[in-house]
């Protein structure tokens, strides 16, 4: 849903990627700072139950880390490569702020349930993302399903805000909420994938069964 902003979000964020350029910063190290920031705030707060302040920093540095496609347009550096490892260092911070609230619910949160819950989210946050680059790397498009990355962060953050804040249930609610979409979302994508790969006139080649420990996307 949050696709359709994204035309406001890179006008509103050039200003800001000229300035950076300017001054000789890249988007690559836009993009290393940022994951480097988010993942550190990640396991370093969330883990000990400071989960507003974590939230907070979490998402400014994810905020921060928005700006390497600006500073790239402005210095007119795009590349395959800062797109490849914009989206790998992606994972690792949306890795990170679900294990350090798994981390929080198996010590001091006192929860193994959600503890469990904060993993599955994050393993089928991982599968929402591999599906798509499998298929792409097959041929296909796949760019389907309730909850990309960004809404599934945005719920993922503002729930650890709010529970920080004293929010009964908020948290638990949002994890279930995560679950639910992430699960879907892999469903929606897998049935988008294989019509598309059977179809007449699909890749050709690309409804073959890969063998076992073939290559295969950001695995």
């Amino acid at each position: 849903m949050l696709r359709f902003l994204r035309p406001v979000i890179a006008r509103m964020t050039l200003p800001l990627g000229r300035a950076l350029a300017r001054i000789g910063i890249s988007a690559n190290v836009v993009t290393l700072v940022g994951t480097f920031g988010a993942v550190a705030a990640a396991l370093g707060l969330l883990p000990l139950g400071e989960l507003y302040i974590g939230a907070v920093v979490v998402t400014v540095f994810v905020l921060f880390d928005m700006l390497d496609g600006a500073v790239a347009r402005a210095s007119g550096r795009e590349s395959r490569w800062g797109a490849f490892l914009d989206s790998t260092l992606d994972r690792l911070t949306d890795a990170a702020v679900l294990c350090g609230l798994a981390v929080w619910f198996y010590t001091g949160g006192d929860d193994r349930l959600l503890g469990g819950l904060a993993l599955y989210c994050m393993a089928t946050g991982f599968a929402v993302s591999y599906i798509k680059a499998r298929a792409e790397g097959l041929g296909v498009n796949c760019d389907v399903g309730v909850a990309e990355r960004s809404e599934r962060l945005i719920i993922a953050l503002t729930a650890t805000g709010l529970a920080g804040l004293g929010v009964p249930y908020v948290l638990a609610g949002g994890l279930w909420l995560l679950a639910l979409l992430n699960t879907v979302t892999v469903a929606q994508r897998l049935i988008e994938t294989r019509a598309r790969l059977t179809e007449p006139g699909g890749p050709a080649g690309a409804g073959d069964r890969q063998p076992a420990g073939g290559a295969g996307g950001q695995g």
